[in-house]
């Protein structure tokens, strides 16, 4: 039986992620999916001052949030999963949990960007990739938005012409 970890965040690009393991499934109805979330903790300087139990409620409540669609459209179809939600780095976290589950394959979901974008964000896939063994599947996600495709060059342009008019 062929395990799949797919890490959930809610996120429209999350439903192509879904689609594409709920075909998967249709055509080997042994997998064994096991969906995750990953809640960020809370900054030291404010989980000092909100009790455990509220912190765990809060959690609890966004992971739910983030999930439901992708277990809604599963129980749609019949199909069997496990739920993990976990609090921490996402990266780290999905490594750890597709070692410790003994996945064979984790499925990410990632929104089309282009290649200033990639280079200047912190992207979870790229850091899953780099910290883990398993291997991972990307299904694209939806395509750049405009600020993305205008925005970030326009800025970094005139970040670049500021810096070259500064130096001379």
């Amino acid at each position: 039986m062929d395990k799949i970890l797919v890490p959930v965040r809610g996120t429209r690009n999350c439903e192509a992620a879904i689609q594409h393991v709920i075909r998967l499934f249709m055509n080997n109805t042994a997998l064994e999916i096991h969906l995750l979330n990953v809640q960020p903790p809370f900054r030291i300087d404010v989980a000092r001052f909100v009790r455990k139990r509220d912190r765990d409620g809060f959690h609890r409540e966004e992971a739910e949030k983030a999930l439901r669609s992708c277990r809604e459209r599963l129980d749609r179809f019949g199909i069997p999963y496990a739920v993990h939600v976990q609090v921490g780095d996402s990266a780290r976290c999905i490594t750890q949990t597709a070692e410790r589950l003994h996945c064979d394959h984790i499925v990410l979901a990632t929104a089309r960007k282009n290649t200033l974008t990639r280079l200047v964000e912190d992207s979870v896939t790229n850091r899953v990739m780099e910290l883990t063994t398993v291997p991972v599947e990307v299904v694209a996600g939806q395509g750049v938005s405009n600020w993305e495709r205008y925005g970030i060059p326009a800025a970094f342009a005139a970040v670049l012409a500021l810096f070259l008019a500064a130096a001379e």
